[in-house]
């Protein structure tokens, strides 16, 4: 399932989930154990990172290639997503569905999503089928069999998908859509990740093929273990199937394309098919996520949007009563970033006042320090959310890939937390203040039976039809 960062329609349900009740802590509180891992590089460039957890005898084995939706060809959007259906099916030594069988037979599951910035296969099942994972996952890296029917039958299933996630619901081409397409100005983070029908139909069987032998190669990949094993085992079993996996000579491409700095505000009215309320969005250009502005970034976001006592809620919904529902996102990626704030209208409120409320939040963050204790709430908020993942083999294999594919530096998987614990008052007000009218993109996105042929009071907006 494609996904970006954080998933926009979660946030709708995660907002009012958060516990809004504060309360004083010490450093010695929140000290987190470090997680004692195991780095390995093999000859032909896998990158290994295990983790010995004795409490269940369960294991997670998870796989990240280095390749995601901004890796795309031009033209050619969707075959990230594309792939992660595709690794699913047959291989030169597994008929299709195999991997449910070796994982929910046995009681356990597994999944992928695919991110912009890479794509991630994951498994957790009990720890004494850990080296038939591990065949399985040597053989559909190395053996995946791509042929025409299966080709075909996925891209069916993908533009499917699309059809749901993009043109059924009513903010589906808001969030997958117009919120990146019109977010970003030159990166390839600007296109659809989930695809589109029309690239996708004009995909032939030799770009599929192309597309998997660049990326889905040893070199490109990093295998994450953590859970009831033996390290020497561990070892043997990734040697004997991981490590016979040849290394391509060809040097592996990247995106080099540098974000465009705006210079000057973009509006724009999207039209969509049955929206029951208006949305407003104002999204500003962010620095990427390896940034040391990241952390009071995510505190920002915390503060804006977590909980019914959030900010935004507080604002809109509770005292002004123009939204149904609010939402803040600190989306920071490899290259660049976005962090936007928006709402779902309440039913006869206006886009332009309800514009005028957000823009406001974010200045009252740039211009007053925020309290101490709705700074320590925010941060316990993360904290929590980063205690609570550490307590499965899944979370804990997740936060090594994170830390090691994403950041860039394994090592930061144990000062995660302390970083967020470091944000002070005036780092998130110094953080918001990167964020200028002159920068920003406002979208306000409206049913297509709003649609008059005349620009909606306010003035300023260009009007767009979307995409279909």
């Amino acid at each position: 399932m494609f996904r970006r960062i954080i998933t926009v329609f979660l946030l709708f349900c995660i907002s009012m989930a958060v516990s809004a009740v504060y309360t004083p802590r010490t450093q010695a509180q929140i000290k987190l154990a470090p997680l004692e891992y195991r780095e390995r590089v093999l000859a032909n460039g896998l990158k290994i990172y295990s983790v010995q957890v004795r409490t269940s005898p369960t294991v997670s084995i998870q796989v990240w290639y280095k390749v995601g939706s901004k890796d795309d060809p031009e033209g050619r959007s969707g075959f990230a997503h594309l792939f992660e259906h595709i690794m699913f099916k047959k291989t030169k030594n597994m008929k299709a569905e195999m991997m449910d069988r070796f994982t929910e037979d046995v009681g356990g599951f597994n999944n992928a999503e695919t991110f912009d910035d890479y794509t991630a296969y994951f498994e957790v099942i009990p720890s004494n089928y850990l080296e038939t994972l591990l065949w399985a996952e040597s053989d559909r890296m190395s053996g995946l069999v791509v042929d025409d029917a299966i080709f075909k039958s996925e891209r069916d299933v993908v533009k499917e998908e699309y059809r749901e996630r993009v043109l059924a619901s009513p903010y589906g081409r808001l969030f997958y859509l117009f919120l990146s397409s019109r977010g970003f100005v030159k990166h390839p983070y600007k296109r659809p990740g989930i695809g589109s029908i029309e690239d996708l139909t004009a995909a032939t069987i030799d770009d599929v093929k192309a597309f998997h032998s660049t990326f889905y190669r040893p070199d490109n990949a990093t295998l994450l273990v953590a859970g009831d094993f033996d390290q020497k085992q561990l070892d043997e079993w990734i040697d004997k199937y991981l490590g016979r996996l040849s290394r391509p000579s060809t040097p592996m491409p990247r995106v080099t394309i540098k974000e465009t700095p705006r210079t000057s505000e973009q509006r724009f009215v999207e039209y969509a098919p049955n929206v029951p309320l208006p949305a407003v969005i104002i999204s500003y250009p962010a620095p990427p996520i390896s940034s040391a502005e990241a952390p009071a970034l995510a505190v920002a976001e915390s503060i804006l949007s977590a909980g019914a006592s959030s900010r935004l809620y507080q604002a809109l919904v509770y005292e002004q009563q123009s939204a149904q529902q609010t939402f803040a996102t600190s989306n920071l990626l490899q290259d660049a970033g976005q962090f936007y704030v928006g709402a779902i209208l309440a039913s006869g409120k206006k886009p332009e006042e309800v514009e005028q409320s957000l823009a406001a939040e974010v200045k009252r963050l740039q211009q007053q320090p925020v309290g101490a204790a709705e700074l320590e709430k925010a941060k316990n908020q993360i904290i929590a959310s980063q205690l609570r993942q550490r307590e499965t083999n899944y979370g804990k294999a997740s936060a090594l890939g994170t830390a090691a594919v994403l950041l860039g530096d394994v090592k930061r998987v144990n000062t995660v937390i302390e970083e967020i614990d470091a944000v002070t008052a005036a780092d998130v007000q110094k953080a918001m203040q990167r964020f200028t009218d002159s920068s920003r993109v406002v979208i306000h996105y409206l049913s297509e039976a709003a649609r008059t042929g005349s620009k909606p009071a306010g003035g300023g907006l260009a009007e767009s039809e979307g995409r279909r």
